[in-house]
């Protein structure tokens, strides 16, 4: 049934002893990246080893039940406790986004309800600010930087949208119960943008070099002309005496040109992603709804409701998180074959 578990087990074991070599934190980018495949790997093993201890013990009870009716009066609930553990590793062993364990950036952006959005705007960055205190996130104003093995992203995307308010503002005398809204935007922070040319990709012609004066001009197939065939993207270099030196020169000006659309596109990319989760700031987009006056939260995606507004503000987000993990998770199970 989870026959990829017993691998992920050695993995596990293996990532134990590399961690606890001293060595292997002589270079942290690596300890870094082996302590977040561990503690990815932690929860899954930990109920791994929990199920299959219990499945053996259901069938040594279910060997023993006819003889023994304690092992008999028993064998119900170790029944029941192997089914749970098996449900709880099924939703572990879902495919992961692979973006979950990156850092996030999360902005919190005023909208409609002049001033009183912009209060309620500064009320939901004191909320996530409490909440990556509470789970011992490093947060910056610009950038965050939690703990290895740690994966903000994972809980913290499904907060991007529209969040409405319904309150009394500070500023009205009449007792009047208003209502505005404010945009949380969610991106996992990207990684610097790296171009690999692949030589299979390219087509490198030779000519000759046109143009006044020189030794070598008219006289070699010194000239270099690179095609990158994937983009289509052209670089032609002659001004250098070599072959050889015009080569070099072009590939670097191929890869700088792939290298800024790269770039461009990540940015394109980026902003595509923006303007999905916040088309407008608008009230109708909400996701969820913060009522003060019934102390009450509710998250409109998965009908996630409680009457703890005051503790969620104040960073106790884990349960309203969990109500669309677990929705989520619900969703993919659905279309996972059985």
């Amino acid at each position: 049934m989870f026959e990829s578990c017993a691998e992920l087990s050695v993995e596990y074991s293996d990532l134990e002893l590399k961690l606890a070599d001293p060595a292997v934190h002589v270079d942290q980018s690596v300890a870094r990246r082996y302590g977040r495949r561990y503690a990815e790997l932690r929860p899954i093993i930990t109920v791994y080893r929990d199920w299959a201890a219990l499945a053996d013990d259901v069938v040594a009870a279910t060997e023993l039940a006819d003889d023994d009716q304690s092992f008999a009066d028993e064998l119900p609930g170790l029944i029941e406790r192997e089914k749970a553990a098996a449900e709880h590793l099924t939703r572990l062993l879902l495919p992961r986004d692979p973006l979950d364990d990156k850092d996030v950036i999360l902005e919190v952006k005023a909208g409609e309800g002049g001033e009183e959005s912009a209060l309620f705007a500064a009320d939901l960055l004191r909320m996530y600010m409490r909440y990556a205190e509470r789970r011992g996130w490093t947060t910056q104003m610009a950038r965050g930087n939690p703990e290895p093995g740690d994966a903000p992203y994972a809980r913290l995307k499904y907060e991007g949208g529209v969040h409405r308010v319904q309150r009394v503002p500070v500023t009205e005398s009449q007792g009047r119960i208003h209502t505005s809204a404010a945009g949380v935007l969610v991106f996992p922070e990207a990684e610097d943008v790296d171009v690999v040319v692949d030589p299979n990709d390219l087509r490198i012609d030779v000519f000759r070099s046109s143009g006044p004066g020189g030794q070598s001009v008219n006289t070699t197939d010194s000239a270099v002309r690179i095609t990158h065939l994937p983009t289509g993207v052209v670089v032609s270099c002659q001004n250098e005496k070599s072959q050889l030196q015009n080569r070099e020169q072009a590939m670097r000006i191929l890869r700088a040109r792939l290298l800024a659309a790269a770039q461009e596109q990540a940015a394109q990319d980026a902003s595509d992603a923006r303007r999905l989760q916040v088309r407008t700031v608008d009230r109708s987009e909400r996701i969820r709804t913060f009522n003060f006056p019934e102390n009450r939260l509710a998250d409109h995606r998965v009908g996630y409701k409680s009457h703890n507004l005051d503790q969620i503000l104040d960073g106790d987000l884990d349960d309203v998180i969990n109500a669309c993990l677990e929705a989520d998770n619900a969703v993919r199970l659905g279309d996972t074959p059985s």
